[in-house]
């Protein structure tokens, strides 16, 4: 049981009209922006946040956005977002060798060394305490611009604020978020978890 309910997607017509974006991302309006909405202020805040961190100015992908997504949501262990970063990623046109691998990222072949890279600065930077070093800047700065760096973190961090609201709110997950939870992470032992 979520910690808050979630309201209609019609409270807020503001917030529902920004919203129209999950759309294309999800195919849906996550709960979690719909229990944003008992402060609309900060429903529309975070959907403005998240179409800015989003908005591809370089070389960074909307696949690959969703897939630092994920490796940051997995190092919380926040299965809400695992899940919406899965199915975002797919939705955005990942190979799906990397979906059904995204658990070996660091070895498998579908990845390329820009990748890998990328996605071990999402885990530096996700886990507690933070593990961004020397070693991961010189290996950033060999594929990645400052900009796109920045893109990157933008991301980390978006997905930071969102590991923690849905975890602590146990949001519960929408069906088409757990159908591809379960196809692409379910064999690694991902699960709903308290998002029921």
């Amino acid at each position: 049981m979520p910690l808050v309910t979630p309201l209609s997607p019609d409270h807020d017509a503001e917030t529902r009209e920004l919203a129209a974006f999950f759309n294309e991302t999800l195919g849906f309006c996550p709960n979690s922006v719909l229990t944003m909405q008992h402060r609309p202020l900060i429903s529309k805040a975070f959907i403005n946040l998240n179409k800015a961190v989003m908005d591809n100015q370089g070389r960074v992908t909307s696949s690959l956005k969703r897939m630092i997504a994920w490796v940051s949501s997995n190092a919380t262990g926040c299965r809400y977002c695992q899940a919406h970063a899965i199915r975002a990623a797919e939705r955005y046109g990942a190979d799906k060798e990397k979906l059904d691998n995204i658990w070996e990222y660091k070895t498998h072949a579908a990845f390329t060394d820009a990748e890998r890279v990328a996605l071990d600065f999402s885990l530096a930077a996700s886990v507690i305490p933070n593990a961004v070093n020397e070693e991961i800047k010189t290996e950033l700065y060999k594929y990645w611009n400052e900009g796109e760096i920045v893109e990157m973190l933008g991301v980390i961090s978006l997905f930071g604020y969102l590991n923690r609201w849905n975890d602590s709110m146990g949001t519960m997950l929408e069906d088409d978020a757990i159908e591809s939870g379960n196809q692409y992470l379910g064999k690694t032992g991902w699960e709903i978890g308290k998002h029921k």
